[in-house]
């Protein structure tokens, strides 16, 4: 799948070729033939018309072709003509007459192979194909993953009524397995960076630029265009190595000198120059770029600016801004914005800080001393020349993301577009002052991106540092730590002044919990005091109250028992003589036919209640309150006199 720039050169070219202004129509034709140049100009200007003839040393581009409004004389025309090729405009007919083109996505092992057909080609053309690019001999191949089935090398694609889309794979029984030692070393030439020394030849400017082994040549020549503005197809290159024959292969597979290898780019001259060149100066492998775009003329020739046809495209392609004009919620801003940021430049990329930059403050600068960290502003600007090469090779290099992450709290903001440029204006001279914001608006476009590193302080926000987009990882690497170990020094000192202050609020925590615990302990005996005392009162009124019950109780029955005999009655009197616990005696005389209750009720009536205290008999000691009350002394033999003695019940 092509990458948002090539597809900027992809539809710049088409346009350039086929003569289609349309903008959306050029896209929607790419679309269809899945951004593959050939095809889609194939599918504009059928291919059994002829083929375009290109000027760039006999070379032909197989498929656009002379349309109805071509002249016959096109193909007698010299260098100076103002076109490399025949133009040709398009009409609706053509367009609904382009043959069906297939596409197949075949893989190989750890290979994919994209393959672009005619629905009217065979099963062996795409064979013969796939030899070309994975060296696999016809004979040894097995095409696998048809739908219906096995098929021949003659089957016609038509016939087997395929989608657009397919996905096939290739099987080698006959061929040995690569060998896993090569595998693992170009596996490990993967992994490794290589440091680029790139010389612009004509302004002698040297770039130190980082790839992993994985980025393509490809890739490497966009990166330049972004430093040099000198467009892929005009690049003039010096110092590949031979083996590097193809602008697809990965820097790990072309034979670059590890870990640094030195590049020279100059400015390629016009076509009929080149033309006159010999042959032999041209030793190195990629001295002229091979990319999509190179069977092209320069676009100046077709009357369009570079700069103005690739801000077109760009402008064109890139269908969703980094972040919404007049945004009323920060938080949605930065949303789009890092999905876009990843869209563009992969998911290994800084976490940008989610909400505004006030919360951003507060994140930062505002919590423990130990948890705080720098805050890190990152200003994006879609139209400056650096932004490509400053986010994909350096902001989103691993180990700024991974040291940003550790020590940074990172937020964004994009600065294309006017309103927000003069939001964030704003949002900066209020928190940094009218110097900071001063200093960001005078910034020229090419200068950015722009890194401030901003540091919090008790009675203000410090910034550090303001990085442009001139840079190299290295150098950000460095300014990066730099600011790191300013902040580090005053995080110290912080956290020394906050163990002071919590030491001294524990302290007097302490206190006031020793006070508080005090009080409580005060509290606690004074309510115990109270609740004693309010027992010893509830319980003295209760023995007040049973002592008056008893009183009246032995009143009462003082009162009920019977009068004494007297010494001289004639009637049979039985004598008791009753001694108390305290050893006191008391005496008196009853009826011999008295109830026995009559004694229990006197002696009760000297505040010894029978249910409190048994009444025993001396011989034979006997319990007499366990005898019928109702009996008479007589009948209990308590007659004529006894002897008895009180005892308190357990």
């Amino acid at each position: 799948m092509a990458s948002n720039m090539d597809r900027e050169m992809i539809l710049a070219d088409f346009q350039a070729c086929t003569g289609i202004e349309n903008i959306d129509e050029a896209i929607t034709l790419l679309e269809q033939n899945n951004w593959d140049l050939v095809a889609a100009i194939n599918g504009v200007i059928p291919q059994e018309n002829g083929i375009l003839q290109s000027e760039y040393g006999g070379e032909t581009l197989q498929g656009p072709a002379y349309g109805p409004t071509s002249h016959p004389t096109a193909s007698s025309s010299t260098p100076s003509s103002s076109s490399a090729f025949r133009h040709v405009v398009p009409s609706r007919q053509i367009v609904e007459r382009q043959p069906r083109m297939l596409d197949f996505r075949v893989e190989y092992r750890d290979r994919n192979v994209d393959v672009v057909l005619e629905d009217g080609c065979t099963v062996g053309e795409i064979k013969h194909i796939l030899e070309n690019e994975l060296q696999i001999p016809v004979s040894k191949m097995l095409l696998k993953g048809w739908k219906t089935g096995d098929v021949d090398d003659s089957t016609v694609l038509k016939t087997l009524h395929l989608p657009k889309n397919n996905s096939l794979y290739v099987l080698t029984p006959d061929l040995p397995p690569p060998s896993s030692s090569n595998s693992g070393a170009l596996q490990e030439s993967l992994n490794q960076n290589f440091m680029l020394i790139i010389t612009h030849r004509e302004v002698q400017r040297e770039y130190n630029l980082n790839f992993s082994g994985s980025s393509t040549i490809q890739e490497v020549k966009r990166n330049v265009y972004d430093l040099t503005s000198i467009p892929v197809r005009h690049q003039l290159w010096e110092g590949w190595p031979p083996s590097a024959t193809d602008d697809s292969m990965t820097l790990a597979a072309s034979g670059l000198t590890y870990p640094c290898h030195r590049l020279t780019v100059g400015r390629r001259s016009s076509p009929a120059q080149t033309r006159e060149q010999p042959e032999e100066q041209c030793t190195d492998v990629h001295m002229v770029s091979d990319s999509d775009g190179d069977d092209f003329e320069d676009a100046t020739e077709f009357g369009v600016d570079d700069g103005e046809m690739f801000g077109m495209a760009s402008s064109a392609l890139r269908k969703s801004p980094m972040m919404p004009e007049n945004a009323e919620n920060e938080g949605d801003a930065l949303l789009q914005f890092t999905a876009e940021f990843s869209s563009r430049y992969g998911d290994c990329h800084p976490v940008y800080f989610i909400g505004s930059l006030e919360a951003a403050f507060q994140e930062a600068f505002y919590g423990k001393a130990r948890d705080r960290k720098l805050l890190a502003i990152y200003l994006h600007h879609d139209e400056s020349v650096l932004t490509n090469v400053f986010c994909s090779q350096m902001l989103c290099a691993e180990s700024i993301v991974s040291y940003l992450s550790q020590n940074f709290i990172t937020w964004a903001w994009d600065m294309t577009k006017e309103a927000n440029r003069a939001r964030f204006l704003t949002m900066c001279t209020r928190h940094f002052g009218s110097v900071v914001a001063q200093t960001i608006r005078t910034q020229k476009t090419d200068q950015f991106p722009l890194f401030l590193i901003i540091m919090g302080k008790r009675s203000s926000n410090e910034v550090l540092n303001v990085i442009q987009g001139n840079t190299t990882v290295d150098e950000l690497m460095m300014r990066l730590m730099a600011a790191m170990e300013i902040f580090s020094a005053q995080q110290q000192e912080d956290i020394k002044d906050e163990d002071e202050r919590e030491a001294r609020e524990n302290v007097k925590r302490e206190q006031d919990e020793a006070y508080r615990i005090s009080l409580e302990a005060d509290r606690a005996k004074r309510e115990a005091q109270e609740r004693e005392q309010a027992e010893q009162f509830r319980l003295e009124q209760i023995r007040k109250e049973q002592e008056e019950e008893r009183e009246a109780i032995r009143l009462s029955l003082e009162q009920s028992l019977p009068p004494e005999p007297k010494k001289e009655s004639t009637e049979s009197v039985s004598k008791l003589r009753i001694r108390t616990p305290s050893g006191e005696f008391f005496e008196r005389r009853f009826l011999a036919s008295s109830k026995l209750q009559v004694v229990f009720d006197f002696v009760a009536s000297k505040g010894y209640p029978w249910e409190e205290f048994k009444l025993l008999g001396t011989f034979p000691r006997r319990d007499v309150t366990q005898l019928d009350p109702n009996k008479s002394l007589l009948e209990v033999k308590l007659y004529p006199q006894e002897t008895l003695f009180l005892e308190a019940k357990e």
